[in-house]
């Protein structure tokens, strides 16, 4: 058989091999009945007790919804400056490059070798000392016959992939985790108003109080009842301003800040808005829109071609070889007709004992495969659960907060009344000293409240994934290891 003969055969036993061993990746299927509450809350939008757009996406930009251009600045801040998002983008690069990599295993590779010999033949052909100069250019492709070069390949690519996932859950990690420290940071000033506002109130009756006393008219002990009261609302000023410092010097680590470097915005709840409706993507989308889900469906691509690396890993390796030797004493002459040869080989290898290794290598990738997949049903129902909490959270925020509201306005009325009847001298101070305890603790149990709502708003977004495949930069679709590909065109957020 001639070298072109036995090329032209090898190469057609590799085009035949068109499958390759181990199984093909199928995603796995949602559970028709998966859903976010009970059977009968199909809506949604009708039992949660606030506004749902059932069926409508999140927008790539999530937080614009709130309608605050500071919160906005500090996203932008945080999206370009804040170091886990830039670890991410780093760690995805590396993911691509090694799959690029690998890809390059699917091609022949070539190699030159060359080398100069100094020899002396005076004693056998009188020629003396002279120089040989050869060069062997070879070529070897390891025929990827069972497919096992092309399932490393398709791992490296899924690895790749979950890592562009994994990038994206960080970028949605950060930014709902800015999200919430600036509504804290709201929160916990507006409860400081309060206290403040109360302290004041306590100032006022206790300024009262003394007038009586000094003309006889109240007792000594209603003034030391208001003076601890007095106190004891001035201690929880300090509890609260280390809450809201803590608040800030979270801000300011999220945007890539150091605490000294951080000038707060003055964020106050009035400030935010909440958008008319939420929105809420149906069962079979979250699947396809929780970054942490796509990462481990890719996780589980992975471990299944990894099957397909171990099998093949037991079957006949054929090897092409081909070498193009040539040799002369100058080096002009070197690729002359008379001085070059050639050689073409094919091998084949057939693993026949190695202790077993093979075997349990393809067992364990087979039980990888499993412990993947009950990675993806556990993430798939941990996404479910978020959904759902977040749903029955604002629900009972907007309860609540009615409450407080309610609360808070007849505590204050009560307050008033009792404080304009005591200097009347209709009612014991007693009655004020309740009255002033119940509007102190409804005052901060609204203003609490009142973050709450924006806080579960916030879990829901980033709980339906955030809105990643509505933002143009986002990093999932950066999991590219194809060079010729470019990043598809996105027409903006979907509002």
């Amino acid at each position: 058989m001639t070298p072109a003969r036995l090329v032209s055969l090898l190469l057609s036993v590799t085009m035949l091999a068109g499958c390759a061993v181990g199984p093909d990746f199928e995603r796995p299927k949602l559970d028709p009945g998966a859903g976010y509450l009970g059977s009968g809350d199909a809506s949604a939008g009708r039992t949660t007790g606030t506004n749902i757009a059932y069926g409508t996406e999140v927008p790539g930009r999530w937080w614009e919804l709130f309608r605050n251009k500071d919160l906005d600045a500090l996203m932008k801040r945080a999206i370009e400056n804040n170091p886990n998002i830039e670890a991410a983008r780093a760690t995805l690069k590396q993911a691509n490059e090694t799959a690029l990599a690998q890809s390059g295993s699917l091609f022949p590779s070539l190699s030159v070798s060359s080398n100069a010999t100094r020899a002396d033949s005076t004693g056998s052909t009188n020629i003396g000392l002279y120089t040989l100069y050869s060069v062997t250019p070879s070529l070897s492709y390891p025929l990827d016959i069972f497919g096992g070069t092309r399932r490393s390949v398709e791992a490296a690519k899924a690895s790749a992939e979950a890592q562009g996932f994994t990038a994206e859950a960080t970028y949605l990690t950060v930014t709902s985790s800015l999200a919430q420290a600036v509504i804290q940071e709201a929160s916990y000033r507006e409860q400081i108003a309060a206290s403040q506002e109360v302290i004041a109130s306590y100032k006022e009756l206790l300024g009262v109080l003394n007038n009586q006393v000094s003309v006889g008219t109240a007792a000594r002990a209603n003034v030391l009842q208001q003076q601890a009261a007095l106190a004891q609302a001035q201690a929880s000023l300090p509890a609260l301003q280390k809450a809201l410092a803590i608040q800030q010097n979270t801000i300011a680590a999220l945007i890539g800040d150091f605490p000294n470097q951080y000038a707060s915005r003055n964020f106050r709840i009035a400030g935010l808005q909440l958008p008319h409706a939420l929105p809420l993507s149906v069962p079979s989308a979250l699947v396809e829109q929780r970054p942490d889900i796509r990462a481990a469906e890719a996780q589980l691509h992975r471990a299944s071609a990894e099957i397909g690396v171990a099998t093949a890993a037991m079957l006949p390796q054929l090897t092409l070889t081909a070498a193009l030797p040539t040799s002369a004493a100058e080096l002009g002459d070197l690729f002359a007709s008379n001085t070059t040869g050639w050689n073409i080989a094919a091998g084949l290898a057939q693993p026949i004992f190695k202790g077993g290794t093979l075997v349990h290598n393809k067992r364990a990738a087979e039980a990888a495969y499993e412990a993947a997949f009950a990675n993806y049903r556990s993430t798939v129902l941990s996404a479910f659960k978020d959904v759902a909490n977040a749903l029955r959270a604002l629900q009972h925020d907007r309860q609540a907060l009615a409450g407080y509201l309610a609360a808070e306005k007849a505590a204050k009325e009560s307050l008033d009344l009792s404080q304009t009847l005591f200097k009347a001298g209709t009612v014991s101070y007693t009655d004020v000293l309740s009255a002033q305890s119940t509007y102190q603790s409804a005052r901060l149990a609204r203003a609490s409240a009142e973050a709450s709502r924006y806080l579960d708003a916030v879990a829901l977004f980033e709980a339906l994934g955030g809105g990643w495949w509505n933002r143009p930069d986002n990093l999932a679709v950066l999991a590219n290891t194809d060079p010729q590909k470019t990043m598809p065109s996105v027409s903006g957020d979907k509002k």
